[in-house]
Order: structure tokens, then C-alpha cells, then sequence
């Protein structure tokens, strides 16, 4: 059995799930009165994202079971002892990273959010799941949290947080990204430059789409 298939994470991820599937990003008001148009604006944004994100604060923006069930796999089968995630929300995410961190014997995750009620929120549920002891929760604008501080080498790195800052965010780990590192994007349809960047052979990454919402790479180099 792993950290992820027994109590408390097991129960404890159950609950979050449900919770996620009753508050669907698709009801909330501050999406519902956006054309399809506007959505996507908002969404390849680099600056109004933050408004967006702020209307949002109540919901979990939670990656699938499916894809954290992957996070955790990839972890455990790359022995990560590293971890940065951009965009902690609830962290459903989270809390599957750590589990691997701790099932691979321990190890350093760092996460940033900048919204004050995720990280309270995201910190009582990796409490819950006695996780809390192995991340390290930034609160603020990653692309200051995120900009110093980092270990020197990097075994994966999650971006589930604005999806028009994927370019900027991989831009300050990216050197630090050891070989063989995993990078994993969710929803990266909104950010056409990060797709070009990590599908370029220049640019040092093995990539697929893979799930058909998540891009998955490599750093080959």
C-alpha cells in the first residue's frame, strides 16, 4: 500500500474530491456572466488573471483524480526528493507530491499561492493528512516567492497556477531542473508560448500532451 491508498490521505482525498465536483469553476458567478471569448482573454492573460483568480478564491480549481494519481506515480517512480508547484489552491495536489516525497523516504516540496484563504486552507488539509511537516507554503506572487531560495536541483515541478505565466514560472526553476526532471502542466492550452518552448527540441525537453488537459516533459539536458 502507499500514502495515497490508506488512512488518512486516502479519506482525507475522498472528502476534497466531493467538495470539488459540488463547487464547479463552471457555476461560479464570476464565470458564468463571461462569453467563451471573454474566458479565454482572461485566462491567456498576464495581468487580469489576477482579478479572475481573486473572484475565485472560494473554489478548490482542483487538478483530477486522475492527474494527481500521475503526480504521485511520477514522484515515486523519478525518487523525488525536490518538488515546486506553482498554484497550491486547496492542495489536492499538493498532498499528493508530498505523499511521495514522504513514501520515497522524505524530502523538500515547495508550493506558492497568493491567495491568503487557499494557503490557510491548503495548510489545514495537509495537517490532515501529516503532510504539512515536508512542504514549504509561499504565500504571494510566485514570480517572487518562486524567485529565490529554490534547491539547487529540481526532481519535478508542477504548474497548476496562471496558466499565462507558465513561461515565466518554468523560466526561474528551469536551471535547476536536473536531468531527467519532470515538468508537469495542467491546462497548458492557454499558454501557447510555454508550449513552444518545452515541444522545441532546442530547448532541452522530451513532450507530450498526455490526458488531453495536462503536457508532460522532460529535461533531457
Amino acid at each position: 500500500m502507499t500514502s495515497i491508498t490508506k488512512a488518512p490521505l486516502a479519506p482525507l482525498l475522498d472528502r476534497l474530491f466531493q467538495e470539488a465536483d459540488e463547487a464547479s469553476p463552471a457555476t461560479a458567478p464570476a464565470l458564468a456572466a463571461l462569453s467563451e471569448a471573454d474566458r479565454e482573454r482572461l485566462m491567456r492573460s498576464k495581468t487580469d488573471y489576477v482579478d479572475l483568480y481573486a473572484q475565485l478564491k472560494d473554489l478548490p480549481l482542483a487538478v483530477s483524480r486522475e492527474t494527481g494519481t500521475l503526480l504521485y506515480m511520477l514522484a515515486r517512480s523519478g525518487k523525488a526528493r525536490t518538488i515546486v508547484e506553482f498554484g497550491t489552491s486547496f492542495g489536492i495536489s499538493t498532498l499528493y507530491l508530498a505523499a511521495a516525497l514522504r513514501d520515497n523516504g522524505g524530502g523538500r516540496m515547495i508550493t506558492s499561492e497568493f491567495e491568503p484563504s487557499k494557503v490557510a486552507r491548503a495548510r489545514q488539509n495537509l495537517t490532515a493528512g501529516g503532510l504539512v511537516h515536508l512542504v514549504d507554503i509561499r504565500e504571494g506572487d510566485a514570480l517572487q516567492t518562486l524567485r529565490s531560495d529554490l534547491p539547487d536541483s529540481v526532481d519535478l515541478l508542477l504548474l497548476d497556477g496562471a496558466k499565462s505565466l507558465y513561461p515565466e514560472i518554468l523560466g526561474l526553476v528551469e536551471s535547476r531542473l536536473r536531468p531527467g526532471a519532470f515538468v508537469i502542466a495542467d491546462n497548458a492550452d492557454y499558454s501557447p508560448e510555454y508550449l513552444a518552448h518545452v515541444r522545441s527540441p532546442d530547448h532541452g525537453y522530451l513532450s507530450t500532451p498526455f490526458g488531453g488537459d495536462v503536457e508532460l516533459s522532460m529535461r533531457i539536458c
